[in-house]
């Protein structure tokens, strides 16, 4: 039999980011028999409202601040402690919010032993909560706080980018980068984000500043790869009117905008070494001079996060990277999974990302056929989550049912152009290399023309259905 939070861990995951609150008020209620409930999360120094249940009737109330002190919710939030009162008009910490109540049960939500937010219940009727409730409500809480605390990640990228982005911790390997971020985010220590291009560095970098007391700041992007190293110096510490010709005004440099916040160097391994040296003077002084400025320095007050997919390594053997710059901006190194080590969470970013472009496109694409997700599975996403996430928008935006098919891939993933193995090495490796791909093809043809039905896919390659699963494990297909 499950424990109680692994059965409160699977509804929660179920949730989609949009219903997260209401599940959780759901699961709350549910456990304690209540009718009565809110969810509050913690705003920077405030208090918000985020989900009321008012005698059964939902009631959505994003951004509704509670007054400071206000309340049992504020006493939970500020002393980091649960409050049982079943005679609430006597409580000295009792304010009324929609209706008056005599019985509250109450506990907060700690995430990284932080409190995140308040979960609520209530009741008009004097002594309707035990210790037997809290404890539910606790379990509730504890399993609540992760998806709560991507789903408040999902919004404030939302907000800044348009689209929101999230780490879902289905991976080992994800779930070891969440809490090496959460654990890092508080500090003002460098972190290095190394991976190949596509598999999100600028989104845990983004996580990073989210997390950190920096959040209400700027979070500013450079990227050292797409600006002329001419360029480069004026772009990240600005420049005085006539530094050079065409200077004919001042500019304010990347880490001046950056003030009190992030600023996240991406591909930093294409710095030129003349640079370096002056970053590296940043890092250790604080202190940096505008291009052409003959006032004293300017002091920077600033968090610098850097990312690359370049061997670094390599570079520094060579002499194109320096040791003193690298074990500056490494203090926190974090290695970014290529998406091909986590197909198992593949089915659950493909929702995600169908979500994203259906909220975006106005479509209603909520699956995808098993011959499409074994397709996805066998394809190694050189791209990574970016090649992932546009590969299945572009198929979102050509499926005109309900369902992402096969036929809404693009040819490289289905096998065609240009996948085939390279006509070169010994005929031994060329042959399996061959008999692989084949192999391969042919399982998920068959899967395609069956509609994921592995006995009739077997029946119709007249094969005995054992030979096909073993066939699918040895070529990546899932089950599904």
């Amino acid at each position: 039999m499950a424990a109680p939070w692994e059965t409160l861990d699977r509804e929660l995951h179920a949730a989609e980011i949009a219903r997260i609150d209401r599940a959780i008020m759901g699961l709350a209620l549910e456990r304690t028999g209540a009718r009565n409930g809110g969810l509050f999360l913690v705003d920077g120094d405030a208090l918000r409202i985020d989900f009321h249940v008012v005698e059964g009737v939902e009631v959505a109330l994003p951004g509704t601040r509670v007054p400071r002190g206000s309340g049992i919710a504020w006493r939970v939030a500020e002393t980091g402690r649960e409050h049982l009162a079943n005679d609430a008009t006597n409580d000295p910490h009792y304010a009324p919010y929609f209706l008056d109540v005599h019985s509250i049960a109450s506990v907060p939500i700690l995430y990284q032993s932080l409190v995140i937010g308040v979960i609520s219940v209530s009741s008009r009727e004097r002594n309707a909560f035990t210790r037997a409730h809290l404890k539910a409500l606790r379990e509730v809480a504890e399993s609540a706080a992760k998806f709560l605390r991507r789903a408040q990640l999902y919004h404030a990228t939302k907000e800044e980018l348009g689209r929101g982005i999230l780490i879902k911790g289905l991976s080992p390997a994800w779930r070891e980068i969440e809490d090496l971020v959460e654990r890092v985010a508080p500090t003002d220590a460098p972190v290095l984000l190394r991976g190949e291009s596509g598999t999100g560095k600028e989104f845990v970098a983004r996580y990073v500043h989210f997390n950190s007391r920096r959040r209400v700041k700027p979070f500013v992007v450079i990227n050292c790869a797409a600006i002329p190293e001419n360029l480069l110096e004026s772009m990240l510490f600005g420049h005085v009117k006539g530094a050079f010709t065409g200077a004919a005004y001042e500019k304010t440099g990347e880490f001046e905008k950056a003030d009190g916040g992030t600023a996240f160097l991406d591909e930093i391994g294409d710095l030129a070494p003349s640079l370096q040296v002056k970053l590296l003077r940043v890092l250790e002084t604080g202190e940096y001079l505008p291009v052409g400025s003959n006032a004293p320095p300017r002091r920077a007050d600033l968090r610098i996060l850097c990312a690359t997919n370049r061997d670094l390594d390599a570079m520094m053997r060579d002499g194109r990277f320096r040791d003193d710059l690298y074990f500056r901006i490494s203090t926190i190194e974090l290695r970014l999974p290529p998406l091909r080590e986590m197909k198992a969470i593949l089915p659950v970013l493909v929702g995600v990302f169908a979500g994203d472009a259906n909220a975006r496109h106005g479509k209603s694409i909520d699956a995808i056929a098993p011959a499409a997700l074994a397709l996805l599975v066998a394809y190694d996403f050189p791209g990574n989550l970016r090649e992932l996430r546009n590969l299945v928008e572009r198929a979102v935006l050509l499926a005109d049912g309900h369902r992402i098919e096969s036929r809404h891939l693009p040819p490289h993933v289905r096998g065609g152009g240009g996948s085939r193995p390279a006509p070169h090495g010994s005929y031994p490796s060329m042959k399996r290399a061959w008999l692989k791909k084949f192999e391969r093809e042919f399982v998920l043809a068959r899967l395609e023309e069956a509609k994921g039905n592995v006995g009739e896919a077997a029946r119709e390659a007249g094969i005995n259905v054992v030979t096909f699963y073993r066939l699918m494990k040895r070529h990546g297909v899932g089950r599904r």
